[in-house]
């Protein structure tokens, strides 16, 4: 299983194609082909998941009940614009234009540890988004989702 950690800058030329970055690339497995699912993300970035981190998700998705109406709509939404992506001869990949409309890329992107896939995001929307939390929140926010599950260790 892969698990990525690091923040990199990529460019996307003009034919929508980007470089993976040397330090995610060292983090993926060697030994196998090179294939990616991109798809929206919750906010407004791409998500890029390896294949074997897609496929578990596409199966338990292909697995929920569709007579439900919530499981379509959440199908709709989630499915929509997911697109298969292996890397051309130049380790370039081109990423779908609807996609980028959603995420508002045009040329610098960051590439973001999400532990087993990567998140997009336009740079300068991504530097905004990092710049919104203050230490406080931020701290906050760790004490909500890390300080009150006695399962997980503590840091401190």
């Amino acid at each position: 299983m892969t698990d990525f950690i690091g923040e990199y800058e990529s460019t996307i030329d003009a034919k929508g194609r980007f470089l993976l970055p040397t330090g995610f690339r060292k983090q993926l497995p060697q030994e196998e082909k090179l294939s990616f699912v991109i798809n929206r993300g919750f906010e407004k970035c791409l998500v890029l998941y390896p294949n074997e981190v897609w496929q578990p998700i596409f199966t338990r998705i292909s697995q929920l009940n569709e007579f439900n109406p919530q499981v379509r709509e959440f199908r709709r939404f989630f499915l929509n614009g997911a697109t298969a992506l292996e890397p051309d001869s130049a380790g370039r990949l081109l990423l779908p234009k609807n996609l980028m409309e959603h995420a508002n890329l045009e040329k610098d992107i960051v590439l973001v540890s999400a532990i087993n896939k990567l998140e997009i995001w336009d740079k300068a929307r991504y530097q905004e988004y990092i710049a919104s939390y203050t230490a406080e929140g931020f701290s906050n926010l760790a004490n909500q989702v890390m300080g009150g599950n006695s399962s997980l260790p503590m840091f401190g």
